[in-house]
């Protein structure tokens, strides 16, 4: 395997030059780019990352775009690009990036190429926008004579629009997800149900459709060449209300074909999880819905059908608005394929699967490659797990089989760029879902496993290597047609990217924050954020950043490499362990991530997640927050030393002084056991990791705890873990304290050399127990040292049980029922899939903000709006009664239209927002007066308490228990050793 590559903020620090003008080969020297000049139109990490490609290519005439949006709505919230490029003549500005309407759309467009021909710009780059998958505007930048540097329009009329990329897919033998592609045509035919009848659209119409088409064409056929021609006219044939009501009837048949199954409604266009809903929750797992049922379910189509629209702004007259209705396959894995073409060759560059996601939105991206799934097979066999091996066979072969599909589908529509082919795994088969006409946000994925080596065809010895899909894209732009077709060049086995976003503990956007501090990028990691760690160019200091919500909510993308998949899991995990990111009002996934990550390296890093993994899995976080709320560390710790005194006094014959004596012991370890304890209770992400990562070191026998591995040393990975191990360079408040960690290490030295003596494993721990507790010594230890021995371990060990208690809270929510099989497969216990439940356990993760009994608060922040679309009614008046669970408003927050639902029943008294669709609100603006149907009851203080106190007794319990075997008989000479710390040094005795 190559040797990694060191990486600071998504930039290779290698001396490789991408300049081919400077190649010794004049064959190289003919793709050189450095006279291409592209304007980059897009914003996030892409846009940074486009910078500096093209820089390292030589291209220096490039300029960008700058949306004022975020920066007029948000003050700080200025491009932190601007920082590297510093010549404003290159800064191009634009009230926003697409418009809020199709007329705003259309005069951006055109604004754009006009910025372009001004400027000397001779090509338009525009990343993982939304504007690099828009066919008429990438249509409209070739019309001005400019180069597109993506796919051009005739492949994002052929792959990038969901219906024609399905009908491409059936033709090239691919399969495809089952459902309903020309729902729009459908909804014509309802009003132009003949060939006469469209005939005379067509001549009144003036749509000018091929006589031979109007004759012999099919009549389904022949609808969707009448739509062809509405669009290009900009008219509408149809209502949208119209097309709703035919899709409520096709998702109707959809319902009763498909039984017990969700289906799920598409924009033709959009992606990024934009302008997709699913419905028919009520009838998932039901084997015979009865109609009213059905129709119950289906009902809701044409609400969500104007959902949807609005999503990709698609409601204007003449746009397209048809909408696939697919069958929603539950147990899939979300797996893409990396396209590379020129237009006549098409090359597939492994996958990735993306189904660790949450509301479309991918959160986890990890790579999937022949080579890598080879050498995992190859380890598992080697291992003796079989059906592991087993089921990595059965990836690989899909894979093959996709990739397979893949390639030949790009050749079929002439992909002459970058472009992802995306599927859904359902076991051992694969259905095609869409393909993205563009780079993809997890891009660098496959480019750190797979480079691009380009071959002289007429001297095999000449060649050169791409390591950048941006590159990559920038050359076909400028050379397409004379690239030969390129061999894919391993580089890394395996590769994870994590995306940081601006979310809530329950992933919920959270935009506003401000960004004060953030720790700089550590050896190894490669981060793209924008330019957000980049230091103010004349002092040097960190730059505050208002994190907007104009847009989406990544702050930046986490990616590391490995040999194998653990070992770029085991990267991802330190990098996010000591990644800082501190601010005002600010929310990330980081938490999130990083319990996620070791939640997987604790169980298996190649298992099998579907895309329902993250709400049951955050469902089940929340659950460890609710008994995590309900317990009092610090009752806890003083019932445990009254537990010692009494079992310590007992076994010494009432000695009150021994008792004081270990209460003393206990107390110097207070801030050793709490502090870890406190922050992992805190953090029910952090605490998920933890008890993935410890599961295997204790055993719960008749209710009580058996340590397999010392609780001591995995309090010192705990440390570790949560990044507080000891360092003087950092404050106090962060890391163990100096004595905690002296005694931690000295215990940890204690334990070892004991190890070394009776030739014990880590996970041994009870074997030496069970050697300790004998009065007569061990071990070839003499009397004396045998006491002190037994002394030391009475004092290191005393208290630590405590820690036992956050096992006792996972078994409590069965938390290890979520598990990884041996097939890889996961386990997710029904309950956790419960609507009711996720709901509680979202409000339990993040609480709702602080409302008086008489109003209705905004649940986040983000722009208002009180009706579903223009035009139509609002949801709610002043005087009427609303149920719970009934739409009040909707929130667009970073692209999403999010529509907030009662959470209980009532009456409005006034509605504060009249008149202010498209304002931002604040999280916890009050929005409605309101009278409730019941009045809410406020707990007394006191019986909260109550509760956290039998909770913790309770918790508690099966700690005590191990500790009652503990003390037998106690000598007091022992206890007044371990008060004094007198263990000596001990060394291990050769067996």
């Amino acid at each position: 395997m190559p040797t990694p590559i060191d990486w600071y903020n998504g930039n290779p620090l290698t001396h490789r030059d991408r300049r081919l003008a400077r190649s010794p080969s004049a064959w190289a020297r003919s793709f050189a780019c450095e006279d291409l000049k592209p304007l980059i139109v897009c914003r996030g990490p892409i846009r940074k990352e486009a910078m500096d490609v093209f820089e390292e290519m030589g291209i220096t005439h490039y300029g960008i775009l700058l949306s004022e949006k975020d920066s007029i709505v948000y003050a700080n919230a200025l491009a932190p690009e601007l920082r590297q490029l510093s010549d404003t003549r290159r800064v191009h500005r634009v009230p926003d990036y697409t418009g809020a309407s199709k007329e705003e759309r259309v005069e951006r467009m055109h604004q754009i190429v006009q910025i372009a021909k001004d400027n000397g710009y001779d090509s338009v780059f525009a990343g993982y926008g939304f504007m690099a998958e828009d066919g008429e505007f990438v249509a409209t930048v070739e019309q001005a004579g400019l180069t597109f540097i993506g796919p051009n329009s005739s492949v994002q009329d052929r792959a990038g629009k969901k219906d024609e990329a399905k009908r491409t897919a059936l033709e090239v033998g691919v399969s495809v997800t089952p459902g309903v592609n020309n729902v729009a045509a459908r909804a014509l035919l309802k009003k132009f149900d003949t060939r006469k009848k469209l005939q005379l659209v067509d001549e009144a119409r003036e749509f000018h459709i091929d006589p031979k088409i109007l004759e012999e064409a099919p009549l389904e056929e022949l609808a969707e060449h009448v739509l062809a021609g509405s669009y290009a006219k900009g008219m509408d044939l149809f209502s949208i209300d119209e097309l709703g009501a035919e899709v409520q009837h096709e998702v109707t048949e959809m319902f009763r074909k498909y039984p017990g199954s969700r289906i799920r409604l598409k924009a033709i266009g959009g992606g990024g999880g934009k302008g997709q809903r699913i419905l028919g929750a009520k009838l998932l797992g039901a084997r015979s819905p009865d109609d009213q049922l059905i129709e119950e379910a289906a009902s809701e189509a044409p609400a969500l059908v104007r959902e949807v629209l609005s999503e990709v702004k698609a409601t204007g007259v003449g746009d397209n608005k048809n909408v696939l209705i697919e069958l929603n396959i539950e147990q899939t894995r979300h797996n893409e394929i990396q396209l590379l073409g020129n237009g006549r060759w098409c090359v597939s560059l492994g996958g990735r699967d993306c189904s660790l996601q949450m509301h479309e939105q991918k959160l986890l991206e990890v790579s999937v490659t022949q080579e890598g799934l080879a050498a995992s097979i190859a380890a598992a066999e080697e291992a003796g797990r079989a059906e592991e091996a087993r089921a990595l066979r059965t990836d690989l072969d899909i894979l093959k089989r996709m990739e397979e599909d893949a390639a030949r589908f790009g050749e079929a529509v002439g992909l002459d760029s970058a472009s992802t082919f995306e599927c859904i795994v359902d076991r051992d088969r694969y259905y095609f879902m869409e393909v993205n006409t563009r780079i993809q946000v997890e891009h660098r994925v496959t480019e750190l496993c797979y480079g691009l080596e380009f071959e002289n065809p007429d001297d095999p010895s000449d060649r050169f290597v791409v390591e950048s899909l941006v590159e990559a894209m920038a050359l076909l732009a400028r050379h397409g047609e004379r690239l030969p077709k390129p061999r894919r060049l391993p580089r890394f086995r395996a590769s994870v990217e994590a995306r940081l976003n601006a979310t809530d503990a329950s992933l919920s956007p959270h935009a506003g924050g401000l960004i004060r501090h953030w720790s700089p990028p550590i050896e190894g990691e490669i981060r793209d954020d924008q330019g957000i760690s980049l230091p103010n160019p004349d002092t040097g200091l960190f730059m505050r950043y208002k994190v907007a919500g104009a847009y989406d909510s990544n702050l930046a993308l986490l990616l590391t490499t490995g040999d194998d998949r653990l070992a770029s899991y085991r990267h991802l995990s330190h990098v996010m362990g000591r990644m800082k990111v501190r601010g005002v009002n600010l929310a990330t996934n980081l938490e999130f991530h990083y319990g996620l990550v070791n939640w997987f390296i604790g169980q298996n890093v190649l298992a099998k997640p579907t895309t329902r993994f993250v709400v049951p899995y955050l469902t089940l976080a929340g659950r460890l927050k609710e008994e995590g709320n309900k317990v009092d560390l610090g009752f806890a710790f003083a019932e445990l030393k009254k537990h010692y005194a009494k079992e310590v006094a007992a076994a010494a014959g009432g000695d009150a002084a021994v008792a004081r004596a270990m209460a003393e012991v206990l107390d110097r370890k207070a801030t050793l056991l709490l502090r870890p304890m406190e922050r992992l209770l805190d953090d029910p992400h952090l605490l998920s990791g933890w008890l993935s990562l410890n599961r295997k070191l204790y055993q719960l026998q008749d209710g009580r705890i058996l340590w397999l591995r010392n609780p001591l040393g995995v309090l010192h990975d705990t440390y570790q873990y949560l990044n507080m191990a000891y360092d003087p360079e950092k404050p106090a408040s962060e890391v163990i304290w100096h004595h905690d960690h002296e005694l931690l290490q000295k215990s940890l030295r204690f334990y070892a050399a004991l190890r070394g003596t009776f030739g014990l494993e880590r996970t041994e721990f009870y074997k030496l127990n069970d050697i300790l507790k004998s009065e007569t010594p061990q071990g070839g230890y003499d009397a004396d040292t045998w006491q002190q021995i037994r002394a030391a371990h009475l004092g290191y060990e005393a208290g630590n049980e405590l820690l036992g208690m956050l096992f006792m809270i996972a078994e409590k929510v069965r938390f290890y029922e979520f598990r990884v099989e041996e097939d890889l497969e996961v386990t997710i216990p029904s309950h956790l899939s419960d609507p009711e439940l996720q709901a509680r356990m979202k409000k339990v993760l993040v609480p709702p903000p602080a409302t008086k009994a008489d109003e209705i608060v905004a649940a986040c922040g983000g722009m208002y709006y009180g009706q579903e679309a223009p035009g139509k009614p609002p949801f709610v008046h002043e005087g009427m009664h609303f149920q719970k669970g009934q739409p009040l408003y909707i929130v667009e927050v970073m692209k999403m239209f999010n529509t907030m639902r009662a959470p209980f029943s009532g009456r409005v008294d006034k509605v504060l927002m009249q008149g202010a669709d498209g304002t931002v609100v604040q999280k916890g603006q009050p929005l409605f007066k309101i009278t409730p149907d019941e009045k809410f009851v406020h707990r007394d203080p006191k019986e909260i308490e109550r509760e956290r106190r039998t909770t913790t007794t309770e918790h508690l319990r099966g700690v005590l228990m191990t500790l009652d075997e503990k003390f037998s008989e106690v000598d007091p000479m022992e206890v007044e050793h371990a008060r004094r710390g007198r263990s000596g040094r001990l060394k291990a005795v050769p067996r």
